[in-house]
């Protein structure tokens, strides 16, 4: 641990709250990484992180924030989703994969850069291609989007 902070770049106080950053994080690198955060992919994500982890709405809007801090701090993925991986079960995780399609897609497309790191994370979230693939599905049709 540097600096009051584990290998992830959460900072060691924050408990059981890692686990909620941690989600909300990837959902925020998602969301940035077509380089813009647009009210949509926001909106986006604090639905779902309401819905996941049952929060208020100021509770989810303090979660983003933190989330985004987190991020623009932490240059590694790899923090994130070990904690990620090893606090969810397989269908939990396959769920968060369809929570970054959706935020993936929030804007209504789906980047280069986008796809590249949907791929990341599915690997190292141990989410095989089928479920992501499944996941992807799903959240186009969540949204009301066909098949991109």
């Amino acid at each position: 641990m540097l600096l009051g902070k584990d290998e992830s770049g959460l900072k060691a106080d924050q408990g059981q709250d890692s686990l909620q950053v941690a989600a909300a994080a990837l959902l925020v690198e998602a969301a940035m990484m077509d380089e813009s955060f647009d009210d949509s992919e926001r909106a986006t994500i604090e639905r779902l992180l309401t819905a996941r982890f049952e929060l208020s709405a100021g509770e989810v809007s303090a979660l983003v924030e933190e989330a985004k801090a987190q991020v623009t701090e932490s240059s590694q993925l790899f923090g994130f989703t070990r904690i990620i991986a090893d606090s969810f079960d397989n269908e939990q995780r396959v769920e968060l994969v369809e929570m970054l399609w959706q935020v993936a897609y929030a804007d209504g497309e789906l980047h280069d850069f986008e796809a590249s790191l949907m791929r990341r994370l599915a690997g190292l979230l141990h989410v095989s291609d089928y479920d992501s693939g499944q996941a992807r599905q799903a959240a186009l049709a969540r949204l009301g989007q066909a098949d991109q």
